[in-house]
């Protein structure tokens, strides 16, 4: 979801103030979809459970609206306002009245799985339009074989047509009760308009194509809604926690907390999100990011709920809540995703019902004009003369706008799908046709292009020849910190089999180091600060600085000096993205706020074309808004707190799911999970297939109706291929935007 601190849609309030209008003992809703909570308020005690179930059906009728950016007031009687974070909707009441309301937490409601009762409704729609073709080859067959028996043929077509018509039927019905008229109405009427002028054949292949178009869009749509399904079925539902005494028990996953300690056996799925403590494994990750490579996982390394523990036996410290798993996260986001609409298909959707009305009225004044003006039969077919009333049936079939509706949706459905399944997550097909227009890239350096966690590149000591000794001294006091250096250190001794000593009064000294007795000589660990704050200053003066883009570390022994040396290594697969972006003609900028050496360095090995460096988080948004101001189409990638305000700037925001930060995840468009910042180039090519798809679907679909309708006004189109033609154009269309799922777009 977006940032809640932007007004909600008119829509959501609404709805919302529905609600309170049911509620007469709930004076106030206070609703904070960045941090997922809810609050109500009201005056006394009130029966919690009587509007408790109303609330989370309200919220989750309406979740996809609390993304929106667009500007709402409050209906009469109410009031809105933001509190931080949270939008309030409450009853327009005097200051001392809202004094005395008693605000109440609730649950946010949870997202389910709903697994589909009976056979899936795509298969149904296939039997249906298999036995309306089936119908349909025997009642043509029987009267070209048989014609002296009519009611032989009118038999099998009249079956093919109740096969062929019954979904058709059911959604006509359904929105005649609202006296509305969609395509389904339209088919069913030129069908039956077809079977009032003898051509029983053209209305059965019209049913029969328009069934099977049908059941090509629900499978398209099945397809788009399996990947979600496959996420919520690996999310473990039960959870092995290690008691702080010994033992274990088994628990419900939603009983854990962060910090305690979980137990997974090989073979079996991470309950939640966290930090290995304990043992050594692989894990398969294929089902949130579609790596097909296991994972290496050991002391340190991240977790993910709903991956699988491949071999060893693990334990790990829950740092997320299960709720708020990377897991959860990213099938709240598809589903909100898939609710959410691109500006074309918002049009499509405006357009299809409108244009409904338009065919009717175009083909009945065209009835008129061919029956009055051209002076043709009302009804009779004469040979080598079609009515009046024939004309305006096979018009009106042409004219239908089934594939112009389905065009766009069903190409960004795919395209979600496809992307869910890669370890790309999209914000609506808003996101997938900006996505595609972007042209500048602008890319922050920690944490994006590189890794973010040190790493050991060095070792000197003073004197010469005692590397190994000052590594062992960094190693045994930073065993005890949970500093990032301190991790980047132990990791690289484990690596390299180098021992730890037994520290005694070991303690921090904040801000500056760390401390400790070996042997009965005092160690200092810590900043170049340390030797030049004490005896040593004088001799530290004259050591050699460490590089740019290099950290370092001094370690003072009983008769040693040293420094390991750190740096925050550049992610291997930067040097592909990078050209990648380059090949399809977008510029890339890296704009961080760190020191103008490193910075340089980075891009240099990468090959940016430009590069800003020591910026403020207000510098980087004057950046991006410098950059669109000059007709510049931008995506900021980027993963911090300080990046959030440039993912809003941006055309397009991109964060990093692991590491990102939650404003971060608020404010971006697209979330690249597991940090891989090669899915952006995985992204950014889809959303330029899935562009080229919809123009292609919009040519054909706009190309077959001119045609026809051209060719049908000029008398030269019969039913039949009028029918083939429109329903044709759909198939068509729904098989091309499935595509997207089956191509590779890395």
């Amino acid at each position: 979801m977006q940032m809640s601190t932007k007004a909600p849609s008119a829509d959501w309030v609404v709805t919302l103030a529905e609600f309170l209008r049911s509620q007469p003992g709930v004076n106030a809703v206070r609703v904070d979809a960045g941090s997922r909570k809810i609050a109500v308020a009201t005056l006394g005690n009130v029966d919690v459970a009587g509007f408790e179930q109303k609330l989370a059906e309200t919220i989750a009728a309406v979740e996809a609206q609390l993304a929106s950016r667009g500007a709402a007031q409050a209906p009469a009687g109410f009031t809105l306002r933001q509190d931080g974070g949270a939008t309030v909707l409450g009853r327009q009441m005097c200051e001392n009245a809202e004094k005395l309301w008693l605000w109440r937490e609730m649950e946010w409601p949870e997202i389910t799985s709903e697994e589909p009762e009976g056979v899936p409704e795509w298969k149904e729609l296939a039997v249906l339009a298999t036995i309306c073709g089936g119908c349909g080859l025997a009642g043509f067959a029987s009267e070209h074989l048989a014609p002296g028996t009519p009611w032989l043929h009118r038999g099998f077509y009249l079956a093919g047509l109740l096969t062929g018509g019954f979904d058709a039927a059911k959604d006509s019905w359904a929105n005649l009760k609202t006296l509305k008229l969609d395509i389904h109405f339209l088919m069913l009427a030129v069908a039956i308009g077809a079977i009032c002028i003898g051509a029983w054949g053209e209305a059965v292949l019209l049913l029969f194509l328009f069934s099977a178009a049908g059941a090509m869009e629900e499978f398209a749509l099945d397809r788009t809604q399996r990947e979600v399904s496959a996420l919520l079925k690996s999310a473990p539902k039960s959870a092995t926690l290690v008691l702080p005494g010994g033992g274990e028990r088994e628990v419900d996953v939603a009983e854990l907390g962060i910090g305690n300690r979980v137990r997974v056996k090989p073979g079996e799925a991470f309950s939640a999100d966290g930090t290995v403590v304990r043992g050594k494994s692989a894990s398969d990750e294929s089902a949130l990011t579609g790596e097909a490579v296991p994972v290496p996982k050991a002391d340190g390394d991240m977790v993910f709920s709903g991956t699988i523990n491949l071999w060893g036996a693990i334990e790990f410290k829950v740092v997320r809540l299960p709720g708020e798993s990377t897991l959860q996260k990213i099938i709240r986001l598809i589903q909100t995703a898939q609710k959410l609409k691109a500006p074309s298909e918002r049009f499509t959707d405006k357009f299809g019902t409108g244009y409904t009305y338009l065919v009717i009225g175009g083909s009945l004044a065209m009835f008129l004009i061919w029956w009055q003006g051209f002076h043709l039969p009302a009804f009779q077919n004469m040979p080598g003369t079609r009515s009046a009333f024939y004309r305006a049936m096979t018009l009106m079939v042409v004219a239908s706008p089934c594939a112009l509706v389905l065009s766009i949706p069903s190409a960004v459905l795919a395209a979600i799908a496809w992307g869910a399944r890669h370890g790309v997550l999209f914000r609506g097909g808003a996101a997938i046709e900006k996505l595609a227009d972007i042209d500048t890239v602008a890319l922050d350096k920690t944490g994006t292009l590189t890794t973010g966690e040190l790493a050991v590149v060095g070792c000197e000591s003073f004197p010469a020849g005692r590397d190994v000794e000052v590594m062992v001294l960094a190693c045994t006091l930073e065993a005890k910190s949970q500093h990032p250096i301190a991790r980047a250190i132990t990791r690289y001794a484990r690596a390299n089999n180098v021992r730890e000593l037994d520290v005694e009064e070991f303690r921090s000294l904040t801000g500056q180091g760390l401390t400790g007795r070996l042997a009965g000589a005092t160690v200092l660990l810590g900043r170049r600060e340390l030797l030049e704050h004490g005896p040593l200053a004088d001799w530290a003066s004259a050591l050699p600085p460490a590089s740019a883009e290099l950290s370092e570390v001094w370690v003072v022994g009983r008769d040693l000096v040293g420094r390991v040396l750190l740096k925050d290594e550049i992610r291997v697969e930067s040097n592909g993205v990078i050209a990648g972006l380059r090949r399809l003609g977008v510029k890339t900028i890296m704009l961080t706020g760190d020191r103008r050496h490193a910075a340089d360095a980075v891009a240099r090995e990468l090959g940016l074309d430009e590069v800003k460096s020591g910026l403020s988080p207000e510098d980087k948004v004057a950046a991006i808004v410098a950059l669109r101001e000059a007709g510049r189409k931008v995506a900021m990638v980027g993963d911090g707190v300080n990046d959030a305000p440039c993912l809003a700037a941006a055309d397009v925001g991109v964060a990093m799911g692991a590491r990102g930060s939650d404003a971060a995840l608020e404010q971006a468009e697209v979330i690249l999970m597991h940090d891989r910042i090669e899915n952006f180039l995985a992204a950014q090519r889809l959303s330029r297939r899935a562009r080229v798809i919809i123009r292609q679907n919009l040519t054909v679909a706009l190309g077959v109706v001119a045609v026809m309708v051209i060719s049908t006004i000029a008398g030269a189109v019969p039913l039949a291929v009028g029918v083939a033609a429109h329903e044709g154009s759909t198939v068509v269309v729904c098989l091309n935007s499935l595509r997207l799922l089956f191509g590779k777009n890395r």
